[in-house]
């Protein structure tokens, strides 16, 4: 039950479930949250006047005793939440079941050309808050979770409405800037493909700053370290792997960041049949978040340009990971991130039944064989002119009655087709 009360009768255990002001003018990174200390008291009476409570989630005025799994999975704020964390992975998994499936949360909102040039202001706002996050990180000072958040929101705010724009420009790579960017891109397919699952507003927001931040402790790693070119010796392996306690470590220090949230920093190289790092975790102890950080990581690292390797194209990398279900990544997950991403997804250069050549820039949610391609090339291999973008769903080939389909996906580069000079056409 919600109640309204004055700031001043707050007290660790109550669950604050509305503000007398938006969300986004404060320092509290998630809609609802259960007060844990004394510090978050006094904040929210420097914000506000008043505050609702949920009683059911957390203590009432009169405090009453709770059950310890009574705490919900948003507002897990520290602690040993590992039975908390299993079952909201099994809650999610089991939702995909075909006796328990549930139509989609989210709908478009806009499309693709009306999102974009959004899209591309959050994404030069992120990209400049991630250096400076870093820059923060590698002199030993504190986190702007403030900050952080405010982008996180935007992020999941154009995500909600159409995550095809932050995909298409989660192509433009440059293997200079990776650690970086890195974080940008699976700060965003986090977000796509938590939307994919279903996940709530609040728990996107959980999830995108946990992803944002998930590899902050690379930066108490050298940096010859992690751009060697060659393999890395025993002790620089140690060292490179160390950056995942250091990064769990700094987050933990950071006021304001849920232990659920930084569940992506302290999971996302475990393993799901074990064998990953750091803690040696496996199956469902790795837990909804971990997982997913675990499988967007290494989906953004296998597809990208390194020092060391060239980055494989995505319908290559999906077909890898689903090799690896059962082994490294949870089985319905990683099913289901390759459902998210497309079976042809954004990027992809693909030859049309017609010989034509284009790059995919946009999935069909409804019927993955169907996606929208930016024509690059004609049948004979010329130009295409004046440039277009084709909806395989509405578009018949040239003999009647025939559909125009994806015959093959070729890789990046064939005929001279770069997939980031089409995405999105004409930005």
């Amino acid at each position: 039950m919600k109640k309204k009360i004055s700031v001043a009768d707050l007290r660790p255990g109550m669950y604050v479930s509305e503000l007398d002001r938006s969300w986004r003018d404060t320092p509290f990174l998630f809609q609802g949250f259960e007060i844990v200390s004394d510090a978050e008291i006094e904040e929210l009476k420097r914000l506000c006047q008043h505050v609702f409570i949920d009683t059911e989630e957390g203590i009432d005025v009169s405090p009453k005793p709770r059950h310890p799994m009574e705490t919900s999975f948003t507002a897990t704020a520290g602690g040993d939440n590992s039975r908390e964390r299993v079952m909201h992975l099994e809650k999610v998994v089991k939702s995909f079941a075909p006796a328990h499936r549930q139509p989609p949360r989210y709908q478009d909102l806009t499309t693709l050309d009306e999102e974009i040039g959004q899209a591309k202001i959050v994404v030069t706002k992120t990209r400049e808050a991630v250096y400076d996050i870093m820059e923060d990180v590698r002199l030993g000072h504190s986190i702007d979770t403030s900050g952080a958040k405010k982008i996180v929101a935007d992020m999941v705010d154009s995500v909600i409405r159409n995550p095809d724009a932050l995909m298409c420009l989660n192509q433009l790579k440059n293997k200079d800037e990776y650690t970086a960017l890195h974080s940008l891109r699976v700060c965003v397919l986090a977000l796509a493909f938590g939307r994919h699952l279903n996940l709530t507003d609040e728990e996107l927001n959980l999830l995108g700053i946990g992803a944002l931040l998930h590899d902050v402790g690379k930066m108490k790693v050298p940096n010859d370290i992690i751009n060697k070119p060659g393999k890395l010796t025993d002790e620089e392996y140690t060292l490179m792997k160390s950056h995942v306690p250091c990064g769990v470590d700094i987050l933990e220090q950071t006021h304001g960041i849920p232990s659920v949230a930084i569940d992506v920093a302290r999971f996302h190289h475990e393993r799901y049949a074990g064998g990953g790092y750091a803690m040696g975790a496996k199956g469902d102890d790795i837990g909804l978040f971990g997982s997913i950080g675990a499988i967007v990581d290494c989906y953004d690292a296998i597809t990208s340009d390194r020092s060391y390797h060239a980055g494989m194209s995505a319908h290559d990398a999906l077909k890898k990971m689903y090799s690896w279900r059962g082994r490294d990544f949870q089985p319905v997950l990683v099913e289901q991130f390759i459902q998210c991403m497309g079976i042809y997804p954004i990027g992809s250069v693909v030859e049309l039944s017609t010989g034509a050549i284009g790059v995919v820039i946009s999935v069909n949610r409804t019927r993955r064989l169907k996606p929208k391609v930016a024509m690059v090339l004609n049948p004979d291999k010329t130009p295409f002119t004046p440039a277009k973008v084709i909806d395989l769903m509405h578009q018949e080939g040239a003999g009647r009655g025939h559909e125009l389909e994806i015959r093959k996906v070729l890789p990046p580069g064939e005929y001279g087709v770069m997939p980031t000079k089409y995405i999105p056409l004409g930005a």
